[in-house]
């Protein structure tokens, strides 16, 4: 089979496609054939070994010292089941599904376990569609649910509503029943109205001097202080940031001794119930997925490099799987 394979640290130009050994089941797994895969934020950063912060020890001895320890990379996607093991009773031969993985999702066919976070793909959604939704959506809605107990009619500022997660964000905490604003650029101002935010304020303008407060404040690009952000929270709010290192950590730990509103960071670790939840968010109708430009396999090196200009990017990984449902 064909896979995106790296075996140096380095920018796009490092990546190329290969004929790689297809791989085989377990009795309690599944073989997906990958119809499509994006290029997210969290991908580039494995890709090239930057990890921010305090994660830059652990990045390198999880994801591989010297060099990449998985040759394909690739953590989302979209496809149908090829083949199951004997054990597994949740997912059949043609069954649709997306999710997460930890690596492998630039291959034509990847092997998950049966409880892997994954869940099946909700009717009228595309594979294009449907892989570009678990990254940004899975983070959002752990960091809103989990991180930020967001309840229903609480007031939620996304900072960055237009980017990888941002856009994402948006829709997931207005799922959750919050009153939403997004700051964003004044270019993107319709399109962030389209996505469910109540309200926008344009990035160029001080959202901490307008006399709002918000009880929520997710802070997608992690540029955000808590010193700067407290006159815009609530006496109980929290600044949720996706930026780990030492530094926000200590804030994160003093704000929640000495009262008043605190900084949360944290990680979005999703599994098999998260993705069903967010299933259903999609059938709903409250989720949809944000696709800028799709690339064939052969061109990732295009692909990475037009999300490096942070561009929404994904991936068609296989199109048999495709073609068979359309036929």
């Amino acid at each position: 089979m064909q896979a995106v394979t790296q075996h140096v640290y380095g920018g796009p130009e490092t990546l190329t496609v290969s004929e790689v050994e297809r791989p085989t089941p377990g009795p309690r797994e599944l073989l997906v054939e990958v119809v499509a895969s994006p290029v997210t934020y969290g991908d580039r950063r494995v890709r090239g070994a930057d990890y921010p912060g305090v994660m830059a020890v652990p990045g390198r001895l999880m994801m591989g010292v010297l060099k990449p320890r998985h040759a394909t990379g690739g953590t989302m996607f979209a496809g149908r089941v090829a083949a199951v093991g004997a054990e597994v009773t949740r997912y059949a031969v043609g069954d649709d599904v997306f999710g997460s993985c930890d690596h492998g999702a630039w291959g034509e066919y990847i092997v998950l376990g049966e409880s892997a976070t994954i869940a099946p793909m909700p009717a009228g959604l595309s594979h294009v569609e449907a892989a570009a939704m678990p990254y940004g959506a899975l983070t959002a809605l752990i960091f809103f649910r989990d991180h930020g107990d967001l309840q229903p009619g609480q007031r939620v500022l996304v900072v960055g509503a237009m980017g990888g997660v941002g856009r994402y964000a948006v829709q997931v905490a207005r799922a959750l029943g919050a009153e939403v604003t997004a700051l964003c650029g004044a270019e993107h101002a319709e399109a962030a109205r389209r996505l469910g935010a109540h309200h926008v304020i344009d990035r160029a303008d001080d959202f901490t001097a307008m006399g709002q407060r918000w009880d929520l404040i997710l802070d997608t690009p992690g540029a955000m202080a808590l010193s700067r952000c407290k006159k815009a929270l609530t006496p109980k709010g929290r600044l949720l940031t996706l930026h780990l290192d030492v530094h926000a950590v200590i804030v994160s730990m003093w704000s929640r001794l000495t009262g008043g509103p605190r900084l949360v960071c944290g990680v979005a670790l999703g599994d098999a119930d998260d993705m069903a939840q967010l299933a259903a968010m999609v059938e709903a109708g409250q989720v949809r997925g944000v696709v800028g430009q799709t690339f064939p396999l052969e061109r990732i090196v295009e692909a990475h490099a037009a999300a490096e200009r942070g561009e929404a990017v994904v991936v068609r990984v296989s199109s048999r799987a495709a073609l068979r449902a359309a036929a």
